[in-house]
């Protein structure tokens, strides 16, 4: 299950924000698969952070705090990133966030 609504419209900043920070536990998910532990990230290094929106709204940083308050949370400051936050007219399935991030591992 997961969240879907545009930001402005459907959701407001906060909801928004909270679909960010499960974005970002997905995401964190995914790596884990990937990589075999998340022990083995040195830090987050940017984040593209795209928001479901209507046309005015304007508080896309706002909505993108949710994830990377939540790296900060589990990678202390290692979870610190550059990141971007942009709207979007849409996204598949009416999802409220997509978030791409770059990740840097430690030498194995």
């Amino acid at each position: 299950e997961y969240m879907q609504g545009r930001v402005g419209l459907d959701l407001d900043v906060a909801q928004g924000a909270a679909a960010a920070r499960l974005t970002g536990i997905s995401l964190l998910s995914s790596l884990k698969a990937q990589i075999g532990s998340l022990n083995r990230v040195k830090r987050i290094v940017k984040v593209l952070g795209m928001v479901n929106a209507v046309p005015d709204f304007d508080q896309h940083p706002q909505v993108m705090h949710g994830f990377s308050d939540f790296m900060v949370e589990v990678f202390g400051e290692n979870g610190k990133h550059a990141r971007s936050a942009v709207g979007m007219g849409s996204l598949p399935f009416n999802i409220p966030v997509e978030i791409e991030i770059i990740v840097e591992l430690k030498e194995e």
